[in-house]
C-alpha cells in the first residue's frame, strides 16, 4: 500500500513538473516575447529580466523534482526491451537539453531568451510524445 501511493507521488511529480516546465516555456516564448514587444525597449528589458528571475526558482524546483522522480522512476521500474532502452536515451538527450536551455533563459540579460524558450518547448512536447509511447510498450 505505501509502496503504491509513492509510486503515484512520484508519477504526480513527474508529469506536474513536465507541466510547470514546459508550459512555462510555451507561455514565456509565445505570450510573454509577444506581450514584451509591444514596449519600448528599456520597458522591455525590465519586464524580460523580472521574468526571468521569477522563472528561475520554477526552473530549479522543476529540475530537481523531475530528476529525483525519473531517477526513481528508472530504478523502480525495470526489465524493458531494447527498444524502450534506446527511446530512453534519445529522451533522456533532449530533456538535457531542455534543462540547459532552461538554465539559460533564466540568465540576466540573455540576448537569446525566445529562441531558447522556443527550442525548449520543442524539444519538451517531442519528449512528451516518446513518454507517451513508451508508457504503451512498457
Amino acid at each position: 500500500m505505501m509502496a503504491e501511493a509513492l509510486n503515484v507521488i512520484m508519477r504526480w511529480l513527474h508529469i506536474a513538473s513536465v507541466a510547470g516546465l514546459v508550459g512555462g516555456m510555451i507561455y514565456g516564448r509565445v505570450v510573454m516575447t509577444a506581450s514584451a514587444g509591444e514596449l519600448a525597449p528599456e520597458p522591455r528589458k525590465a519586464l524580460e529580466e523580472r521574468a526571468a528571475a521569477l522563472f528561475r526558482t520554477i526552473i530549479v524546483v522543476t529540475i530537481v523534482c523531475l530528476t529525483l522522480s525519473g531517477v526513481y522512476n528508472i530504478i523502480t521500474y525495470t526489465g524493458h526491451s531494447t527498444r524502450y532502452h534506446v527511446l530512453l536515451g534519445i529522451k533522456l538527450l533532449l530533456v538535457a537539453h531542455i534543462f540547459a536551455s532552461a538554465i539559460m533563459v533564466a540568465q540576466p540579460g540573455n540576448q537569446r531568451r525566445g529562441r531558447q524558450m522556443a527550442s525548449a518547448a520543442i524539444s519538451g512536447l517531442i519528449v512528451i510524445a516518446i513518454s507517451a509511447y513508451l508508457r504503451t510498450i512498457y
